[in-house]
């Protein structure tokens, strides 16, 4: 396709078909497992490279944080370079980094790698703003919400799967297999992936200085950046723990009972286009409200599931299920709500808004799966439970003073 000057797509082939719109949510999917696998091997990964219950969430850190950066440095990119190209070489890292993971010979080495691999995997938020440039007028929030259902896919898929992949071969065939999964998708991109130059003709460290110029005089961004933060963090938190609380009584389950409890929450993937659709008729702000009510909801139901101590595991499980899509619901939905506010305040502004948006949320997650280790070795589950509705009340207060949309 041909390349323009004002950073979109020109004439009829620019808009957005149905096999391409699968495409970007296949290859978000694909490489957002990465981000969150290490939740559910931690309780493999710690005890292999010797690192103890309350530094093990350290691990599922690493991945969020080196994204973040990624998204704070790499992604900017996206203004500046031509976006085919960029995200062609940002999976090559990729693939490079999680081939290195799946041989890492202590923890340490397997966290600097993970940082490596987390950043170059932000490579995701350059192909949603190429896929929010191809949209009809009108259909963003259509767009953005058919592509981030493959994203939230990955997301919620990464657990079981690394669990099955865990159980079957150990932790370390899960980065093999990703490796090669991502060298597969390096080369289906390169020879479908459209060409997209855009207009910004400064220097990167403008660029990178103008995050914080965005930041000061966008405050949706600020409010959709937070609340986004505050979510993602009460996520990973409750993902990175329940793996712990689930292998005690009364559930007793192993890797392959993980696995199986963590595809339940891929159900809540499945209302992403729902979302993105009440952006577009003008029900943000109300939607996010109940996205947030979800979310605390969910953390009572949860800490009530985990009070049992005795008994059949299936009584306790069954709630305890039923909390976990109820979360991914909310949290879902706070996100697509906010990357569709986002993405329509600066056109050109699009890989920059993208990074500091989807880069502040992932702070709030390294921080969330940071305070997993934490909160179990203090309090337990129910100390788990009790931060993550504290992270959703917080979010819920945002939504409270701040103004319309």
């Amino acid at each position: 396709m041909p390349d323009t000057n004002d950073g979109q797509m020109a004439g009829p082939a620019a808009t957005i078909t149905g096999p391409q719109t699968l495409l970007f949510a296949t290859a978000a999917g694909i490489i957002v497992t990465n981000l969150f696998a290490p939740q559910t091997l931690v309780g493999l990964i710690g005890p292999s490279l010797g690192a103890n219950a309350a530094s093990v969430g350290l691990v599922a850190m690493a991945t969020l944080l080196g994204y973040a950066a990624g998204l704070f440095f790499l992604v900017p990119l996206a203004d500046l370079s031509e976006n085919r190209a960029l995200i062609l070489r940002m999976l090559i890292a990729a693939a490079l980094a999680a081939g290195v993971a799946a041989l890492a010979p202590s923890a340490a080495a397997l966290l600097i790698v993970l940082f490596i691999l987390g950043a170059a995997c932000s490579a995701i938020q350059i192909l949603v703003p190429i896929a929010a440039s191809m949209a009809p007028p009108g259909q963003d929030g259509r767009v953005i919400g058919d592509v981030m259902s493959g994203l939230m896919v990955g997301i919620l898929l990464a657990r079981p799967l690394a669990s099955l992949i865990a159980d079957a071969w150990g932790w370390r065939a899960f980065y093999g297999l990703s490796a090669a999964a991502l060298v597969v998708l390096t080369c289906v991109l390169a020879f479908t992936l459209p060409r997209r130059r855009p207009a910004a003709k400064s220097s990167y460290g403008a660029l990178i200085a103008s995050l914080l110029d965005l930041l000061r005089d966008e405050p949706v961004l600020r409010r959709r950046a937070l609340t986004a933060a505050l979510v993602m963090a009460a996520f990973s938190l409750f993902w990175t723990a329940v793996a712990l609380r689930l292998a005690l009584p009364p559930f007793d389950l192993g890797q392959r009972g993980i696995a199986l409890f963590a595809l339940v929450g891929a159900g809540g993937a499945v209302v992403t286009p729902v979302f993105g659709r009440a952006g577009d008729r003008g029900w943000t702000r109300s939607a996010t409200i109940a996205c947030h009510l979800l979310l605390i909801g969910s953390m009572a139901l949860s800490a009530w599931a985990g009070s049992f101590q005795m008994g059949a595991s299936w009584g306790p499980l069954v709630p305890m299920g039923i909390s976990a899509v109820l979360l991914d619901i909310g949290v879902t939905g706070d996100q697509t709500l906010g990357r569709r506010a986002i993405n329509l305040l600066q056109p050109k502004a699009r890989g920059r808004l993208n990074g500091l948006f989807v880069g502040i949320f992932f702070i709030g997650g390294a921080i969330g799966s940071m305070l997993a280790g934490i909160a179990w070795t203090w309090g337990g589950w129910p100390m788990v439970c009790a931060i993550a509705a504290a992270f959703g009340l917080v979010a819920l207060l945002v939504d409270w003073i701040g103004g319309p949309e």
